[in-house]
């Protein structure tokens, strides 16, 4: 059972990378069409300008919630970088439950007003837009479980992923 859920969550972040790619050969087609239509034939569509900002809006978040680890987030790390190692976990572990507990009372919220924008549709591709929210649902649901999980392992005195020492990467 221990060597099964590491290949499962490896499993699924690669389908969670696929995906992604999927939706940026999307956005890439959209906006070569729409360069195309435009330019070449003088005849400007706007569903491609639509369904560029869909796939934008989806690859965003479905790209922070899924597929960024934690170790590549940009973060602004002044503070933590310059205390020590068991100050920078108590900061963390304080900006842990705070994204916990903001995100998780925003959900109800989000998931009302995501049932609410089932009325309307987007202008060129009548897609209801309930679906067209719903990728937030799932980012701030992804990032809960992705802040517990940071929180878990921060309260046992670990290192969530190796990367909180400053640096250049090099």
């Amino acid at each position: 059972m221990r060597r099964f859920i590491p290949k499962a969550a490896t499993w699924l972040r690669r389908r969670a990378e696929n995906i992604l790619a999927a939706m940026l050969a999307v956005l890439f087609a959209a906006f070569i069409i729409q360069i195309a239509f435009r330019y070449l034939f003088n005849f400007p569509i706007g569903w491609t300008s639509e369904l560029s900002v869909i796939a934008w809006l989806w690859l965003v978040l479905w790209g922070a919630g899924f597929v960024a680890k934690e170790s590549e987030e940009i973060r602004i790390d002044l503070l933590s970088g310059a205390v020590g190692r068991r100050a920078a976990q108590v900061m963390g572990i304080i900006v842990g439950i705070s994204i916990v507990i903001l995100y998780s009372a925003s959900l109800p919220a989000t998931l009302k007003y995501i049932t609410f924008m089932k009325v309307e549709k987007s202008s060129y591709l009548h897609i209801r837009m309930d679906f067209l929210f719903s990728i937030f649902a799932f980012y701030v649901v992804a990032v809960v479980v992705r802040y517990v999980w940071i929180l878990w392992h921060l309260l046992r005195g670990k290192d969530p992923d190796g990367s909180t020492t400053a640096g250049s990467g090099l």
